[in-house]
């Protein structure tokens, strides 16, 4: 899905001049969620990076595709793997437990991993928090970088978080309530001023 910018950023501006200012500041909206792959591929690849530096999370996830020729396994050929060589390529035993657990669903019939694109956000977000080690917030990042859905407002996020903060002048980091209340107004558009809200922590300072 292509998010229409030009209209988000109309949108925006109209409902919201601080989030307007943001990305006068900021420019052109970027965000291209990644088409290469499997559905399949990309949670695993989203589990592997939890809580992990990005070079540590790339070097560990390069080794488990290096398991399987260096190329994304399915989720029969994850399950055929044995526990000890995950944990040889780095992944701890909670995550080794995630990703079979990722794999079990998915190759079961039923589990729609390959049809996420097919469903609504709610139901692609009932559908993924089913797997072990797979929480709101990441089921949210699926959305907007996989995917490329218009209206995802990751209220856990503590970038989005720190960037509400920012934006807005505020005293105190916002609570996930705080930022679903304040960002209401940007529906729906939602996934549009999030990223405009991580980009703003990377501008200087005022």
């Amino acid at each position: 899905m292509t998010i229409p910018a030009s209209r988000a950023k109309a949108h925006l501006r109209a409902v919201d001049p601080v989030i307007g200012r943001v990305i006068d500041r900021v420019g052109p909206f970027r965000l291209r969620p990644t088409v290469e792959g499997t559905h399949f591929g990309a949670v695993l690849h989203s589990i592997v990076y939890q809580q992990l530096s990005g070079s540590a999370a790339a070097t560990i996830y390069g080794r488990v595709l290096a398991l399987f020729g260096g190329r994304e396994p399915t989720p029969h050929e994850l399950l055929r793997v044995d526990d000890t060589a995950l944990r040889g390529a780095g992944l701890s035993g909670q995550k080794t437990r995630y990703v079979k657990d990722l794999a079990l669903h998915a190759a079961e019939r039923g589990f729609p991993i390959e049809r996420l694109h097919e469903l609504d956000d709610a139901t692609v977000m009932d559908t993924l928090t089913q797997v072990k080690g797979v929480g709101r917030w990441t089921a949210q990042m699926f959305l907007m970088f996989r995917l490329g859905r218009p209206d995802v407002l990751p209220e856990l996020d503590l970038g989005v978080q720190k960037g509400v903060q920012r934006a807005y002048g505020l005293r105190r980091l916002p609570t996930p309530k705080q930022v679903m209340k304040r960002g209401a107004r940007w529906a729906p558009y939602r996934t549009v001023a999030s990223w405009y809200l991580w980009r703003v922590l990377e501008l200087p300072s005022d």
